[in-house]
Protein backbone atom coordinates (compact mmCIF):
# COMPACT_ATOMS: atom_id res chain seq x y z
CA UNK A 1 0.00 0.00 0.00
CA UNK A 2 1.05 3.49 -0.75
CA UNK A 3 3.19 5.25 2.23
CA UNK A 4 5.25 8.45 2.73
CA UNK A 5 8.46 8.20 0.62
CA UNK A 6 6.88 6.21 -1.89
CA UNK A 7 7.38 7.17 -5.58
CA UNK A 8 3.92 6.72 -7.31
CA UNK A 9 4.27 4.60 -10.69
CA UNK A 10 4.49 6.06 -13.61
CA UNK A 11 1.05 4.76 -15.27
CA UNK A 12 -1.27 6.55 -17.31
CA UNK A 13 -3.77 8.82 -16.24
CA UNK A 14 -6.15 10.64 -17.56
CA UNK A 15 -6.28 14.90 -17.07
CA UNK A 16 -10.20 15.96 -18.09
CA UNK A 17 -10.31 19.29 -18.87
CA UNK A 18 -14.39 21.22 -19.41
CA UNK A 19 -13.43 20.59 -23.12
CA UNK A 20 -11.54 17.24 -23.86
CA UNK A 21 -8.94 14.95 -21.99
CA UNK A 22 -5.29 13.86 -22.06
CA UNK A 23 -3.63 10.85 -21.61
CA UNK A 24 0.16 11.17 -19.86
CA UNK A 25 2.03 9.18 -17.53
CA UNK A 26 1.55 9.86 -13.94
CA UNK A 27 5.26 11.17 -13.50
CA UNK A 28 4.76 13.54 -16.23
CA UNK A 29 2.25 15.37 -14.83
CA UNK A 30 3.91 15.70 -10.97
CA UNK A 31 7.36 16.21 -12.11
CA UNK A 32 9.18 19.65 -10.93
CA UNK A 33 5.57 19.76 -8.89
CA UNK A 34 3.95 19.83 -5.34
CA UNK A 35 0.76 18.56 -5.50
CA UNK A 36 -2.30 17.66 -3.35
CA UNK A 37 -4.05 14.57 -4.69
CA UNK A 38 -7.57 13.30 -3.29
CA UNK A 39 -8.90 10.12 -4.61
CA UNK A 40 -12.15 8.80 -3.98
CA UNK A 41 -14.29 6.33 -5.25
CA UNK A 42 -16.27 7.63 -7.68
CA UNK A 43 -17.60 11.00 -9.63
CA UNK A 44 -21.35 11.70 -8.43
CA UNK A 45 -21.31 9.45 -5.69
CA UNK A 46 -23.24 10.89 -2.53
CA UNK A 47 -19.74 11.31 -0.11
CA UNK A 48 -17.90 12.27 -2.68
CA UNK A 49 -20.60 14.70 -4.32
CA UNK A 50 -21.60 16.01 -0.70
CA UNK A 51 -18.33 16.57 1.25
CA UNK A 52 -15.42 15.55 -0.26
CA UNK A 53 -15.45 17.46 -3.30
CA UNK A 54 -16.85 20.42 -1.11
CA UNK A 55 -14.49 20.24 1.57
CA UNK A 56 -11.30 20.58 -1.01
CA UNK A 57 -13.05 23.24 -3.30
CA UNK A 58 -13.97 25.32 -0.07
CA UNK A 59 -10.13 24.99 1.03
CA UNK A 60 -8.47 25.80 -1.86
CA UNK A 61 -6.74 29.09 -0.79
CA UNK A 62 -5.44 27.44 2.07
CA UNK A 63 -3.72 24.75 0.22
CA UNK A 64 -2.13 27.30 -2.45
CA UNK A 65 -1.23 29.57 0.15
CA UNK A 66 0.93 26.03 1.93
CA UNK A 67 2.79 26.38 -1.79
CA UNK A 68 0.70 23.57 -3.31
CA UNK A 69 1.23 24.28 -7.65
CA UNK A 70 -1.94 22.00 -8.43
CA UNK A 71 -4.72 20.22 -6.57
CA UNK A 72 -6.31 17.29 -8.11
CA UNK A 73 -8.92 15.19 -7.64
CA UNK A 74 -8.67 11.34 -9.06
CA UNK A 75 -11.61 8.92 -9.69
CA UNK A 76 -12.15 5.53 -10.99
CA UNK A 77 -14.86 6.99 -13.76
CA UNK A 78 -14.59 7.26 -17.70
CA UNK A 79 -13.84 10.91 -18.55
CA UNK A 80 -17.56 11.79 -19.48
CA UNK A 81 -18.30 10.96 -16.53
CA UNK A 82 -15.47 13.16 -14.93
CA UNK A 83 -15.80 16.08 -17.46
CA UNK A 84 -19.46 16.26 -16.26
CA UNK A 85 -18.96 16.05 -12.67
CA UNK A 86 -16.31 18.99 -12.69
CA UNK A 87 -18.48 20.74 -14.51
CA UNK A 88 -21.48 19.87 -12.25
CA UNK A 89 -19.66 20.02 -9.17
CA UNK A 90 -17.97 23.82 -9.54
CA UNK A 91 -14.84 21.57 -9.76
CA UNK A 92 -13.03 22.94 -13.12
CA UNK A 93 -14.12 26.81 -11.78
CA UNK A 94 -12.29 26.40 -8.50
CA UNK A 95 -9.22 25.30 -10.50
CA UNK A 96 -8.68 21.44 -9.46
CA UNK A 97 -7.48 19.38 -12.21
CA UNK A 98 -9.71 16.41 -12.80
CA UNK A 99 -8.06 13.31 -13.11
CA UNK A 100 -9.83 9.63 -14.72
CA UNK A 101 -8.38 6.30 -14.12
CA UNK A 102 -10.82 4.82 -16.15
CA UNK A 103 -9.07 1.17 -15.96
CA UNK A 104 -7.68 1.71 -12.55
CA UNK A 105 -4.51 1.06 -13.29
CA UNK A 106 -3.13 3.59 -11.19
CA UNK A 107 -5.06 2.71 -8.24
CA UNK A 108 -3.93 -0.92 -8.78
CA UNK A 109 -0.20 0.27 -8.48
CA UNK A 110 -1.03 2.66 -5.39
CA UNK A 111 -2.44 -1.23 -3.85
CA UNK A 112 -6.05 0.84 -2.61
CA UNK A 113 -8.26 -0.61 -5.13
CA UNK A 114 -11.08 -2.34 -3.75
CA UNK A 115 -14.76 -3.62 -5.20
CA UNK A 116 -18.17 -3.77 -4.27
CA UNK A 117 -19.79 -6.05 -6.76
CA UNK A 118 -23.79 -5.05 -5.98
CA UNK A 119 -22.96 -1.41 -5.83
CA UNK A 120 -20.95 -1.19 -9.31
CA UNK A 121 -17.83 -0.84 -7.60
CA UNK A 122 -14.36 -2.70 -9.27
CA UNK A 123 -11.12 -2.12 -8.39
CA UNK A 124 -12.76 1.88 -7.10
CA UNK A 125 -10.18 4.21 -5.30
CA UNK A 126 -10.31 4.00 -1.57
CA UNK A 127 -10.65 7.89 -0.18
CA UNK A 128 -7.84 9.49 0.58
CA UNK A 129 -5.33 12.56 0.44
CA UNK A 130 -1.53 13.25 -0.43
CA UNK A 131 0.59 15.36 -0.59
CA UNK A 132 3.10 14.72 -3.65
CA UNK A 133 6.71 16.72 -4.11
CA UNK A 134 8.16 16.07 -7.71
CA UNK A 135 6.28 12.58 -7.47
CA UNK A 136 6.87 11.78 -4.13
CA UNK A 137 4.77 11.02 -1.71
CA UNK A 138 4.98 13.45 1.76
CA UNK A 139 1.73 13.33 3.51
CA UNK A 140 -0.46 10.33 3.25
CA UNK A 141 -4.07 10.71 4.63
CA UNK A 142 -6.19 7.34 4.24
CA UNK A 143 -9.49 7.54 4.63
CA UNK A 144 -10.78 5.27 7.79
CA UNK A 145 -14.89 5.81 8.40
CA UNK A 146 -16.99 4.25 5.39
CA UNK A 147 -19.24 6.96 4.09
CA UNK A 148 -17.62 9.96 5.47
CA UNK A 149 -14.57 12.79 4.96
CA UNK A 150 -12.99 12.24 8.76
CA UNK A 151 -9.07 12.00 8.00
CA UNK A 152 -9.25 12.80 4.31
CA UNK A 153 -10.49 16.13 3.40
CA UNK A 154 -8.39 18.94 2.10
CA UNK A 155 -8.84 20.34 5.64
CA UNK A 156 -7.24 17.12 7.35
CA UNK A 157 -4.29 17.74 4.60
CA UNK A 158 -3.83 21.56 5.17
CA UNK A 159 -3.35 20.45 9.21
CA UNK A 160 -1.22 17.53 8.52
CA UNK A 161 1.11 20.20 6.47
CA UNK A 162 1.52 22.32 9.89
Amino acid sequence: MLKIGDRLADTEITLVTEDGQDAVGMQAFLAGKKVALFAMPGAFTSTCSGSHLPNIIRNMDGLKAKGIDEVAVLVVNDTFVVREWGKQSGAFSAGITMISDPMSEFTKSTGLAFSVPPLGFVNRSQRYAALLNDGIVEQFLLEESRGQVASSGADHLFEAMG
